[in-house]
C-alpha cells in the first residue's frame, strides 16, 4: 500500500461488511485521514419492494449501522451517499436487459464500473479527497518502465477480486487503495476482532444484493410487470423439443429446471432472443475454443498490437485457462483458447492475465463452438 502523503485523506468505502472495515482500520495505522461511506444503492422501498429481505442488502439499514459503529470507534467521518437512481439505471437495468436478450451478466461489474467506483472518485474529488479506498482483495502497483498502473491479484487465490475490477482506469487506479490485498480473509477477520468490530463474525454474502432469494427471473417480472414469453426448446440442428417458460429463466450450461425428459443429460447450449428459442444440447456440445469480446478495457497496455499469449478466465470462478488474445478492432478481441472451454456465457466478462497481472477484459460478445473436444 502507497504511504501516507500529499493529499492523504481517503475516502473509504463501507459496506458495513468485516473487509471495508478492516480496510479502514488498516489505512488509519497507515497514517492516512480516513472518511467512511456508506451507498445506499438498492433499498427496501427500491424496485421490487416488499418481497425483498432488505437485511441481507449489502446497503440495508443494518449494514449502514454497522460501517457507522465501526465509523465511530475509528473516531472517522461518515456519510451515506444516495446512489440508488443510479443503481437502477445502471445496474439494475443493464441487468434486466440482459437477460431479456439472452445475456447473463455480472452485475458486480457493472457496480464497479459505473456506481461504486465510478460514482465514488468523483465525490471524493468534490470532498477533497486524494484517494478511494475499498476492502476488494486485489492490489495496485505503478510501473515505472511501462509508465502505466497495473492491477494485480491479491495474495490469497482463495479471495482474489481482481476480476470484478478489470474495468478500471488508469486516472482511478492511480487514486486507489486497496489495503487488503496481500491478506487473508483470516487475517482480516482477526484485525476487525481485535478492534472489536460488531461486523467481525459476519458471514459472506453470496448473492446478488438485489435479488437475494436467487430468483432472477421473478425479480425481472417483477420490476418490468412483464411476464415472460414462453417458447420453443430446440436442438442444435433446429428440432423441436416442447416449451420452455421465457428465455429470462435459462442460461448457459443449465441442466437442472428445463422441465423435459431426455435418455441423457441435455443442457442450456445457446439463447436465440429473436426467435425466443432456449438451444438444447449434450454436454460436449458446451464447449467452445474461441470468443469475441467487446467493452473492452485493457489496464497493462494501451492496446494489444500482436497475438498475446495470456491466462483467460470466462467467468468469476472459472479456472483461468492458456489463450492466445487478438485486438480485431479498437474496440474487439478475440480469444482463442489452447482447450476447449465449458459454456462459455455471452454477457460475462472475459479477464485476460499476464500471471498475477490482469492485462484488461471485455464483455463476451460470442463463442465460437470447438469443432474437437480434447
Amino acid at each position: 500500500m502507497r504511504e501516507a502523503g500529499t493529499g492523504f485523506r481517503v475516502l473509504v468505502a463501507m459496506s458495513g461488511g468485516v473487509d471495508s472495515s478492516a480496510a479502514a482500520l488498516l489505512l488509519q495505522q497507515a497514517g492516512y485521514e480516513t472518511w467512511g461511506v456508506t451507498l445506499k444503492m438498492f433499498c427496501e422501498d427500491g424496485p421490487g419492494s416488499g418481497e425483498e429481505d432488505d437485511t441481507k442488502a449489502c446497503c440495508s439499514l443494518e449494514s449502514v449501522e454497522a460501517a457507522r459503529s465501526v465509523a465511530n470507534r475509528l473516531s472517522m467521518p461518515f456519510y451515506v451517499f444516495n446512489f440508488s437512481q443510479d443503481f437502477r439505471r445502471e445496474v439494475i437495468g443493464r441487468f434486466i436487459r440482459a437477460y431479456q436478450q439472452g445475456e447473463t451478466p455480472n452485475p458486480c461489474i457493472d457496480c464497479n464500473r459505473y456506481v461504486k467506483l465510478g460514482k465514488l472518485f468523483r465525490r471524493a474529488q468534490e470532498l477533497d479527497c486524494g484517494h478511494v479506498a475499498t476492502g476488494h482483495y486485489a492490489r495496485v502497483e505503478f510501473c515505472q518502465e511501462t509508465g502505466r498502473w497495473l492491477l494485480k491479484k491479491g495474495l490469497d487465490p482463495q479471495k482474489d477480486q481482481s476480476y470484478v475490477l478489470y474495468a478500471l482506469t488508469q486516472s482511478q487506479l492511480s487514486r486507489l487503495l486497496l489495503p487488503l490485498g496481500a491478506l487473508s480473509k483470516p487475517q482480516v477477520r482477526e484485525l476487525a476482532r481485535q478492534a472489536g468490530f460488531v461486523n467481525a463474525g459476519q458471514p459472506e454474502s453470496q448473492d446478488i444484493c438485489f435479488v437475494p432469494d436467487g430468483d432472477y427471473a421473478g425479480f425481472i417480472q417483477r420490476v418490468t410487470g412483464q411476464p415472460s414469453q414462453p417458447g420453443d426448446f430446440v436442438g442444435t440442428a433446429g428440432q423441436v423439443y416442447g416449451r420452455h417458460k421465457g428465455i429470462i429463466h435459462y442460461t448457459v450450461g443449465q441442466r437442472k429446471g428445463l422441465g423435459l425428459s431426455f435418455p441423457q443429460p441435455m443442457y442450456v447450449c445457446g439463447i436465440d432472443p429473436q426467435e425466443n428459442q432456449v438451444v438444447l444440447g449434450r454436454q460436449e456440445e458446451l464447449f467452445s475454443d474461441r470468443l469475441t469480446a467487446q467493452g473492452l478495457n485493457l489496464i497493462a497496455v494501451k492496446d494489444i498490437q500482436r497475438p498475446l499469449r495470456v491466462k483467460a478466465k470466462v467467468r468469476y470462478r472459472h479456472q483461468e485457462q492458456d489463450a492466445t488474445a487478438v485486438q480485431t478492432g479498437e474496440d474487439q478481441l478475440e480469444v482463442r483458447f489452447d482447450q476447449p472451454q465449458r459454456a462459455i456465457t455471452k454477457g460475462q466478462a472475459v479477464v485476460l492475465y499476464d500471471g498475477d497481472t490482469v492485462v484488461g477484459g471485455g464483455t463476451i460478445t460470442a463463442a465460437q463452438p470447438a469443432k474437437k473436444i480434447l
